[in-house]
């Protein structure tokens, strides 16, 4: 299998789920999904798991990546479908691998040894030249430099072009086997987005350059008329002047500030030394401007510093990361945590590469995108950069996208928010909880009014899921 490297060594990370014995329950991530009542689900391992980790299917289709346990470890780094070997009696679902730890491993990349940790002296050398002199290049050098790095991108088959949906899907096939398991018709869980919404959808603005910034008003115009508000992110240091008046005219109007890296240069992560340095001044920033939200530049992560961030949300983590940088993606069209931190994924592909890479200038593959993540009820998350689109061919592409989203909010009821509104709610949602009583079935919790019964049922071998009865 052609992954997001050669190597898949595991990445040893601080914040990772404990390890559970043979019978012990690995169910966290699930009921945090889908928030039903815990009696519906009860998880244990087959057997112990072996220490040996490799990718396999759970299902058709999907990879995964992780250790199963000991009858059934992975031995030939063949991807073997273990579906067939879930066992599921009295009530009980015995799976031969740790839920928990295989999400964590696809949510927070931690299935393979990406470039992050594997970096040739010559690829940091260049990697550090580029950034330095990157201001000074043109766009039409830069993409022709970023489309040579980029070659073989179509080759890479996990994660899933051009979305990723397998830890959704993970979940939605524990659900179908649970209905089998507890021999119910259907089981209730809180819906995923406000007022029963079947999707949300986001816009953010990533401010490169001083031409972006000056164009952001412009920007915050084309958004509203089309009634759609949007999160700007804007680079502290070096990039261009930052002064309060130019703050005040987001927030103003009624759009988000959140912070973008430190200047933009593509080496936060360089080391942790100097990533601990540069966060003490980033978080900082976050207290001087108000902001909930951050942003590195370049899409660069490194999860398990995430702990250092004095933020509420993160919107650094891709879907599928094969036209970034650095490769990877977190395989979900949701929010998750980690730790206390908000990771609000970028589930679309950017409008720089779409232009520029790809040159679809039709967006065929936004509108691909969008049904792909609207089947699993996920986020629709866009970044439009203000430095990109001051010119009329890519400026009527984005009125395109926005026509299409105020279309889907209307014909369809998709929540349009701001990625703090989308915070604020994930949170709510995340402390509800359903109550089963002699009064029927409730839900319980600030934000209770907005959020909605669902339930999931078996249609002829398939799930199906339904707001209300």
């Amino acid at each position: 299998m052609n992954a997001v490297s050669e190597s898949s060594a595991p990445v040893k990370a601080e914040f990772s789920r404990r390890d559970r014995g043979a019978k012990g329950l690995m169910n966290d991530s699930f009921l945090d999904y889908f928030k039903c009542p815990e009696r519906y689900l009860r998880l244990g391992l087959t057997e112990t798991l072996s220490p040996a980790r490799g990718f396999f299917r759970f299902g058709p289709g999907n990879i995964y990546y992780g250790r199963l346990s000991r009858e059934n470890a992975l031995t030939d780094g063949s991807e073997r479908d273990v579906l067939k070997e879930v066992k599921v009696e009295e009530g009980r679902i015995s799976l031969p691998f740790d839920v928990d730890e295989v999400v964590d491993n696809l949510r927070l990349e931690l299935y393979t040894s990406s470039s992050r940790n594997k970096t040739s002296l010559a690829d940091s050398i260049t990697a550090a030249v580029y950034y330095w002199i990157r201001p000074l290049l043109p766009v039409n050098v830069r993409k022709h430099l970023q489309r040579l790095h980029l070659r073989g991108w179509d080759q890479i088959s996990f994660p899933r072009w051009p979305v990723d949906r397998s830890v959704n899907e993970l979940f939605e096939t524990l659900m179908l086997l649970s209905i089998k398991s507890q021999k119910v018709e259907k089981i209730p869980f809180i819906w995923f987005w406000p007022d029963g919404a079947p999707s949300s959808a986001i816009m953010t603005h990533d401010v490169e350059t001083k031409t972006g910034r000056d164009f952001c008003e412009t920007i915050m115009d084309i958004n509203d008329a089309y009634g759609i508000k949007a999160s700007f992110q804007v680079v502290p240091e070096q990039r261009y002047d930052v002064p309060t008046a130019f703050l005040d005219s987001l927030t103003k109007r009624g759009f988000e500030v959140a912070v973008q890296d430190l200047n933009h240069d593509g080496r936060l992560y360089k080391n942790r030394e100097q990533f601990m340095e540069r966060v003490a001044r980033i978080n900082d920033y976050r207290g001087q401007w108000g902001a909930e939200g951050f942003r590195a530049a370049v899409l660069y992560r490194r999860q398990e510093w995430f702990k250092d961030l004095d933020f509420a949300y993160d919107m650094s983590v891709p879907n599928v990361a094969h036209l970034d940088p650095q490769r990877g993606g977190c395989c979900t069209v949701m929010p998750f945590f980690v730790g206390n931190l908000l990771e609000i994924p970028v589930t679309t592909t950017q409008d720089y590469t779409l232009f520029h890479i790809l040159k679809d200038y039709q967006a065929n593959l936004w509108k691909t995108q969008i049904e792909l993540i609207m089947e699993k009820h996920g986020l629709l998350s866009f970044i439009i950069h203000p430095d990109y689109v001051t010119t009329d061919p890519e400026r009527q592409v984005y009125e395109k996208l926005l026509a299409n989203l105020a279309e889907l909010r209307r014909d369809r009821g998709v929540w349009i928010a701001t990625p703090g509104e989308v915070n604020r709610w994930w949170r709510q949602r995340a402390a509800m909880k359903i109550v089963e009583d002699g009064n029927g079935v409730r839900i319980e919790g600030d934000g209770s009014g907005r959020a909605r019964i669902a339930y999931a049922r078996a249609v002829n071998g398939k799930l199906c899921l339904s707001v209300g009865q």
